[in-house]
């Protein structure tokens, strides 16, 4: 029995079956490649509003730091004389108005009677001169009137746009003008509308960035995000001190989380590279340890990986899985697929 048992042949291994899991072959892919450097957020429209009138600040509804809507009252002034001279403006158009009404119907009178001879040409054309500067007096005096309107315009300054106010230069009670020498500045306002970061970027770095034109500007948070520029500018001139040029990265839209003043990192596109880029959700964390499940061989794997920049939903693995290796997409799956395996094994 023993002979006979010895001299049949093995039973060849049985195949272990590849795990039935949703995976993807890692492979390299086409991405730019960049630089990074720091850059200061700013205000694509921002101002500084001056005095156009002479008066005394009575009301300043908002402080440094407020949100502001446009056309909301940003300080209001006293207007006693402005007022004042608005209505003797107003009276004077009243007088001159009824000075060439009366102009107007005497000559209307005597030009009758010129046509039929009853009175001689020079009176007449007396009369119409009369007309004439009774109605340039009242032109005069509309235009006074509509001068001295904007001056009480004047005692109240609205925002242009909606905003936030970066700097308030008076207070309530201080006596303003609007020159000599120079209009007196009143409220610094910077719209959150369009915003744009400013780099100052090495010359070697320059053409490179001007022929790719792109650049995405990188947020701190968790995840980290990134917001692409909607459009790169580079001037057309270097600071002869530094020997860099100024580069701008406008931002798209509003609610990107910036405000005028912080301070960010842009990469900017300089070439093209390749990257092992996987979606992040295949990500297993212990701790601060990042790996991935590795399918090969009819098995399953937990392998640590090295993790680099995030794009998106998407993250690219500087180590640990080579380029033509299957990962699975489901973590949770793969770790269920493991306890069952060992289950079934006995271990």
């Amino acid at each position: 029995m023993v002979l006979t048992a010895c001299g049949q042949p093995a039973a060849p291994p049985r195949e272990q079956e590849p795990p039935r899991l949703t995976s993807m072959v890692v492979s390299a892919e086409t991405y730019p490649q960049q630089q990074v450097w720091d850059g200061t957020v700013e205000a694509v429209n921002s101002a500084i509003l001056s005095a156009q009138t002479t008066a005394r600040v009575v009301e300043l509804p908002y402080d440094v730091n407020d949100v502001v809507a446009e056309g909301d009252v940003l300080v209001r002034f006293s207007h006693v004389e402005q007022a004042s001279a608005s209505r003797a403006a107003k009276a004077q158009i009243a007088s001159t108005r009824a000075a060439y009404v009366n102009a107007k119907v005497n000559y209307d009178r005597i030009a009758t009677l010129a046509e039929k001879g009853v009175v001689a040409r020079a009176e007449r054309d007396q009369a119409l001169a009369q007309r004439d500067s009774a109605q340039a007096a009242l032109v005069a005096a509309e235009a006074t009137f509509r001068q001295v309107g904007m001056q009480e315009d004047y005692t109240v300054v609205r925002a242009p746009y909606a905003g936030v106010i970066t700097q308030r230069f008076v207070q309530v009670g201080e006596s303003v003008q609007a020159g000599p020498p120079a209009p007196q500045q009143l409220i610094a306002l910077a719209s959150l509308k369009e915003l744009r970061v400013t780099v100052q970027v090495p010359q070697s770095s320059v053409d490179a960035i001007r022929t790719y034109h792109a650049a995405e500007i990188l947020l701190d948070g968790e995840p980290a995000r990134r917001v692409a520029a909607s459009r790169v500018i580079v001037l057309p001139y270097a600071d002869p001190g530094t020997h860099s040029f100024t580069v701008r990265a406008e931002l798209p839209g509003e609610n990107t989380g910036l405000y005028p003043g912080m301070t960010v990192k842009v990469a900017f596109a300089t070439g093209q590279t390749h990257r092992l880029m996987v979606p992040a959700s295949v990500l297993v964390r212990h701790g601060e340890l990042q790996a991935v499940y590795v399918i090969g061989g009819g098995n399953v794997s937990l392998r640590q990986v090295r993790v680099g920049e995030r794009y998106g939903d998407r993250v690219e693995l500087l180590s640990g899985v080579d380029s033509g290796e299957r990962i699975a997409l489901d973590p949770s799956a793969a770790t269920r697929w493991l306890i069952d395996h060992r289950q079934g094994s006995g271990k």
